[in-house]
């Protein structure tokens, strides 16, 4: 099975990884690379599912470099394409899998963003992505005690990978996210009192 198609990569996500914020993160990653899929007229499923899948291991290697090496050998036994696995190995800088296709350059310029911006969104009065703009992200940026885990270089060097302006990478993966804000739990409170109307 060459193309695995989102609901089966989901069904993965959520047998390998219980945490809920690790389980938003992906779908906040899958958000990202799915609106440049449709940005560069890709395969937005093919392309889904790789950003969904990319740390499906993390709970069980959450040490590098066991992920996402080790969890590559699963992702193939259980069908998954080369070109998925390949580029899941390449969004690690340490596993030797150099960025060549433009997934592979996308994955990894929307994993550290997407998680960024969440944690953005978290320290707005509303903790909703609506209240985000790229001139506040790139404030935190600064902060080097805000959201520590997350790497600023590998923000950087992912959108000049991708050949993109880093303001317009930010602005656009804000506005993909926000499209996906409630299922991301970034609404807000206004929003989800809305729902409960």
């Amino acid at each position: 099975m060459e193309n695995m198609n989102r609901d089966q990569a989901w069904s993965i996500v959520c047998e390998f990884v219980q945490n809920e914020a690790l389980r938003r993160h992906a779908l906040a990653v899958e958000a990202c690379v799915a609106g440049y899929a449709r940005k560069f007229g890709a395969d937005a499923e093919l392309w889904s599912v790789t950003a969904l899948l990319h740390d499906f291991d993390w709970e069980i290697h959450p040490q590098a470099p066991d992920h996402p090496m080790r969890g590559e050998p699963i992702l193939k036994e259980r069908g998954v394409g080369d070109e998925i696995r390949r580029a899941i190995l390449s969004h690690a800088t340490y596993s030797g899998v150099p960025r060549e296709s433009q997934l592979e350059k996308t994955l990894f310029a929307c994993d550290e963003l997407a998680g960024f911006l969440t944690a953005v969104s978290y320290v707005k009065p509303g903790r909703s992505i609506g209240e985000v703009d790229a001139r506040s992200v790139r404030k935190k940026m600064k902060d080097k005690a805000f959201a520590r885990t997350v790497n600023r270089d590998d923000i950087v060097q992912g959108a000049s990978e991708l050949g993109v302006d880093l303001d317009e990478h930010i602005a656009f993966c804000i506005e993909a996210m926000k499209a996906r804000a409630g299922e991301l739990g970034l609404a807000g409170p206004a929003a989800s009192t809305a729902q409960a109307d």
